[in-house]
């Protein structure tokens, strides 16, 4: 077996029993032990438990490899539980290993053994206050002292000179203020060498003799070496490297071997791991992340989205996940500024408290949006860089249809967007995953070859294709992806979307699995639905989308965390960021601090969608909504001619407008939850307007109303809403659903519909799903984003309205009847 390492962790409420017993560390009982590796170890483990250290003894088997030894050590170092990690010398493995390099691997603030490189430079530079120092030549210093003898101006001989002993005991006496003359087995006339302290650590069995010992020194053998004895029943005696009848006739003091360094320096480890722990308790708020932030100073101008990400450093992607509390081991790479955060890190976490739960909506917007997801930008910079909280934004991945549309290609915008720009703008990392598992499900690779059935060769020639492998992502979409008529689509529906929407509502794996095996992909003659598992691609479908479920680390212009996680669509989806990307995040931050997440359009839709589909499935629930308006939106909703909407125009038309936000803010409250209105502020707005959109938000019922410049100033410009959310997380949560499966609860209690109208389809369908089970899931209404009714024309607050349903699409693997209006055209939605 290999002796891999000890790690060492102290709990805070016995620290101070071990700081007043640390002086009488010395007081150990002595006896002779058989000092192999194992019976060392035992002797740590015995000592750690009699003074209340936590010890560990992990051993690997002798055919671990270098990197599984290094991979553990790594382990161990980013454990904020563990305070001291030693490596067992030496490492008895069948294959090769670099001492050193294991050695050095270990965290230098862990490294209660003191053998670091790093330790040890510091040591030699006399840098004693803050480093480790080896524990065998510490515990030979606190043996001298407890002599009674002054270590300074006296001659000093060190016998050897390894890293372990020789080296630093020499340091260790020289800043002491000894003259220190090393010696080691090639000196010549070693034996004329006159020392008042000698320190033997050769190696070599009783080869220091009495003769060579001054009158009255003081010698510390350090040596272990076993001699055969025949009176022994092995056969062998354990000596050191000073011949000790001899030189007990002429030294002042003298350690025996065994009984003096080995449990001394049991003691010293004892010792430095009590010194580990205090020096991180010093450092370490509880709950606190030790994270840099990067405060911008916006230009008078402001420049473009790229020019902002451009002229942004960011952090390399390891050091953030370090700064927010995750492992090496948790982190997935890709590139320098992105990484995946693997599943186990929420399994690690799941006993943490959570944090606090704010989701982030709008009000019907123009088409231009009105910075939903800069605010949740700028609101998570705010209240992490400027307010010190820990705290984690959780936004979308930007679909392929709006991405290179008026709004930008940046996610958020100004200084309050995800850097670097370029990391993203042409990834759509879950698309790229869903088509790409897609694709390696209908063309299996078979040894590094893809096996295309001439019926796939015959599709790829329709589609004016003429090779096989590699595709780009075009032609794989395309090939992929049928284009089916919707009048002749069947009841699945578009099976991209609904598996981007099972990737964000799974919790785990298992979830995923049994999710995707759900997937209604056509009906039989008897009526009974036939999903992926009767087809049996569900678990290979599962296993290709085991990466896609992993959220995805990136960072604010600022230096705050954001998991960018899945794309579900707002209309026929819930529109919201992974279910698995909040969770994690919510655990990450801990009870003092703060998630900001993001649910799609305005509260009519995607916050509809957000608590009654993704909160019901997921058993979380937010404390604070935020709603975001513009001035130019609320005159589109007060009756202003679209072409002068950016204009500025009278206040009447604010004023009219704002009958439109207090709909939305009482569609929020309608889940008994506090609603701040953030007030985004465009160059073109008055302060009269501003004062009057907050004022009239305030009257309708928010807890509170501000002003935002977060596009051109970052969290500084957000600082007012953070201060707003965190009064408002204090208040007691009555959070409630809408409705139980209700259509029609949704259409009247939302959008202000009179009723719903059910087309003669969409009877049929509904009682279809019915008799197969699925009457009872939770609806999804697909209507326009521009209007609360189906009617992208009509502004405002429209009463008295009929809801048209057209058609019904039944997601039973993502959890939900979608249910379509006439406003919606469903080949537009199906990417």
């Amino acid at each position: 077996m290999l002796d891999v390492y000890i790690h060492l962790h102290i709990h805070s409420r016995t620290l101070n029993i071990i700081l007043r017993e640390k002086n009488s560390l010395k007081c150990y009982n002595i006896r002779s032990i058989k000092y192999d590796s194992n019976l060392y170890i035992s002797m740590k483990l015995k000592a750690a438990a009699e003074i209340g250290i936590n010890a560990n003894h992990i051993r690997l088997p002798e055919t671990a490899t270098e990197d599984e030894v290094l991979q553990r050590i790594v382990a161990v170092n980013e454990n904020p539980a563990v305070h001291g990690l030693i490596v067992q010398l030496p490492l008895d493995s069948i294959n090769p290993m670099n001492t050193e390099k294991v050695t050095n691997a270990v965290a230098p603030e862990k490294d209660v053994d003191g053998l670091t490189s790093i330790n040890a430079g510091k040591l030699s530079r006399g840098d004693l206050g803050d480093c480790f120092i080896p524990c065998t030549p510490n515990g030979c210093m606190e043996l001298i002292s407890q002599t009674g003898v002054s270590v300074m101006g006296k001659n000093a001989v060190v016998i050897g000179r390894s890293k372990i002993v020789g080296a630093p005991m020499h340091d260790l006496l020289l800043w002491n203020h000894a003259t220190v003359t090393t010696c080691h087995s090639k000196t010549l006339d070693l034996a004329e060498q006159v020392a008042d302290i000698l320190v033997v650590g050769a190696g070599r069995a009783e080869m220091v003799k009495g003769e060579w010992v001054k009158e009255g020194a003081v010698v510390i053998d350090c040596g272990i070496n076993h001699i055969p004895d025949s009176s022994k029943a092995s056969g062998k005696r354990v000596v050191g490297d000073v011949h000790y009848p001899s030189a007990i006739e002429r030294a002042g003091y003298i350690t025996p071997v065994p009984g003096g360094v080995g449990p001394m320096t049991v003691a010293m480890l004892m010792k430095n791991t009590v010194e580990s722990a205090k020096r991180f308790l010093q450092k370490y708020t509880p709950g606190k992340w030790n994270i840099e932030y990067t405060k911008k100073n916006p230009l008078e101008s402001q420049p473009s989205d790229a020019e902002i990400s451009c002229s942004c450093q960011s952090k390399p992607i390891g050091q953030l996940a370090r700064e927010v509390g995750l492992f090496s081991e948790e982190v997935e790479p890709y590139g320098r500024s992105r990484a995946k955060i693997r599943l186990d890190a929420l399994k690690r976490m799941e006993k943490q408290p959570d944090g606090k739960y704010v989701v982030v909506t709008g009000i019907t917007s123009t088409p231009l949006g009105e910075g939903k997801c800069t605010t949740t930008l700028g609101l998570a910079q705010a209240l992490g860089a400027h307010l010190n909280i820990n705290t984690f934004a959780c936004v979308q991945e930007p679909s392929p249809g709006s991405f290179f549309g008026a709004r930008g290609i940046a996610v958020g915008g100004g200084y309050s967007q995800i850097i670097p720009l370029e990391e993203f703008a042409f990834g759509m990392i879950s698309q790229v995953y869903i088509l790409q598992a897609l694709f390696d499900l209908l063309v299996p690779l078979k040894k590094g070859q893809r096996s295309v059935s001439p019926a796939q060769l015959n599709r790829l020639k329709k589609l004016g294709i003429e090779k096989s492998d590699p595709l780009t992502r075009t032609e794989i979409r395309r090939f992929v992806q049928l284009d089916i008529d919707p009048d002749t689509a069947t009841d699945s529906g578009s099976l991209e979307n609904e598996i981007m929407a099972i990737l964000s509502l799974s919790s785990s794996e298992e979830e995923m699995q049994q999710r995707l095996a759900k997937i209604v992909v056509a009906t039989n003659k008897s009526g009974d639905p036939v999903t992926t598992e009767d087809l049996d691609v569900s678990g290979p479908l599962a296993m290709l989308l085991k990466d896609a479920l992993k959220p995805v680390l990136m960072q604010t212009v600022e230096g705050t965390p954001v998991f960018l996680h899945t794309s579900p669509l707002a209309d026929i989806a819930q529109g919201s960021p992974s279910i698995l990307a909040d969770k994690l995040a919510l655990k990450m931050v801990g009870s003092g601090g703060f998630v900001v997440t993001e649910s799609g359009h305005g509260a009519d839709i995607g916050l509809e969608k957000f608590f009654n589909i993704k909160c019901r499935y997921s058993g979380l629930r937010p404390d604070v909504v935020v709603i975001v308006a513009t001035v130019r939106s609320l005159k589109m909703h007060g009756g202003a001619p679209p072409v002068r909407i950016y204009r500025h125009l009278f206040i009447m038309h604010s004023l009219e407008g704002c009958c439109h936000l207090k709909r939305q803010v009482e569609n929020a409250q309608a889940f008994g939850l506090p609603v701040i209105v953030a007030v985004n502020k465009f160059s073109g707005d008055t302060e009269a307007e501003l004062e009057l959109v907050c004022g009239q938000a305030r009257q309708a019922g928010a807890f509170d109303a501000v002003q935002c410049t977060n596009w051109s100033e970052g969290g500084a410009g957000a600082l007012a809403l953070a201060e707003a959310v965190q009064r408002a997380a204090k208040l007691p949560g009555q959070f409630s659903f809408l409705y139980d499966t209700q259509l029609r609860t949704v259409a009247q209690k939302m959008y202000g519909a009179k009723d719903i109208e059910l087309s003669p389809k969409s009877k049929e369908k509904l009682a279809l799903y019915t008799k197969q089970g699925f009457g009872n899931l939770p609806v999804c209404i697909a209507k326009t984003h521009l209007s609360l009714s189906n009617d992208p024309m009509l502004k405002g607050v429209p009463t008295n309205f009929m809801l048209p349903i057209t058609d019904i699409k039944a997601n039973v693997g993502a959890g939900f009847l979608c249910c379509l209006t006439e406003s919606v055209s469903f080949i537009l939605l199906y990417l």
